[in-house]
Parts: C-alpha cells; structure tokens; sequence
C-alpha cells in the first residue's frame, strides 16, 4: 500500500538524480528497503511523503558519492609500473572497471575494495578478514594481476 502510494512521485525524484531510468530504479529500490527498515522511526512530525522524499534523496546522494569515489580511485590509482595499464584504462570507463573487480574472486575483490576504494590498511584488511597481513598483500596483487588480464581481453 505504501509502496503504490508513493512509488511514482519518488521514482521521478530519484530520476532527477539518477544518470538513466535503470539507476532510478535501483535508487527507487534502495529507497524503499529504507523506508520500510526504518518505519518504526517515523515520528509524525512531517508528512509521510516529505519524510519518504528525504530518505530517497540521502540515498541518491551516497549513490553519488559512493561512484565518484570509485571513478576517482580506478581513474587515479596506480596498478603497477607497467606502461600497459595506463593506455588500457583509458580505453574502458570506471562502470566497466568496477564490473570487472566484482567478478573477481571475492576474497581478492574484497581485498582491493577495501584497499583501493575505502582506503583501509593491509593490517586493518587483514584483523577484517581474519588472515595475515601477507595475505592481503598476495590477495591484492591477484587482484590487480587478473584485472588487468581482463581488462586487456577487453581492449584486444
């Protein structure tokens, strides 16, 4: 019922700050499973609505963030000190990068978010992980080993 009233007014919010109509929908979706956990706290001091709009708002914005901090990290980050890596990325945008990272076995995907993107220290990934700190170490140099092998598949 909650999702049918306000379902339209929102997906055209989350439009406005959406690059296309497959990510408002996402942010529609993200939206509304906050909504829905935080319920209990609607204090009935606002309209419902507005206090829905907000929620779909501040979950735009950390969408926002969260991929300018990933186009930044992948656009800035230094892979290794071969020369292929810079040329090869500059053929595939940060989208494509970051689908590449999630197909990535997950430990070593995990490894190279947490060190690439949320800046995280190999002792603090590994006390995480529960594994050593060589493990990390070994886990982000498969990581960038198989991204770039991917990425140069892509690149031909």
């Amino acid at each position: 019922m909650l999702y049918r009233r306000y379902a339209d007014k929102m997906y055209n919010i989350c439009l406005t700050y959406a690059d296309n109509e497959d990510d408002a929908c996402d942010l529609l979706q993200e939206g509304f499973i906050r909504v829905f956990r935080n319920l209990h706290r609607f204090r009935f001091e606002s309209a419902l609505e507005w206090w829905i709009r907000k929620i779909m708002v501040n979950a735009a914005i950390e969408t926002y963030r969260k991929k300018r901090r990933e186009k930044e990290v992948f656009a800035d980050y230094q892979w290794s000190s071969q020369p292929v890596v810079e040329e090869v990325l500059g053929k595939i945008n940060a989208g494509e990068v970051i689908q590449l990272v999630n197909q990535l076995p997950s430990k070593a995907a995990m490894v190279l978010k947490l060190y690439a993107i949320e800046g995280y220290k190999h002792k603090e990934i590994a006390k995480l992980m529960g594994v050593t700190v060589g493990t990390t170490k070994s886990q982000l140099n498969r990581a960038r080993f198989l991204l770039k092998e991917e990425i140069s598949k892509l690149n031909g």
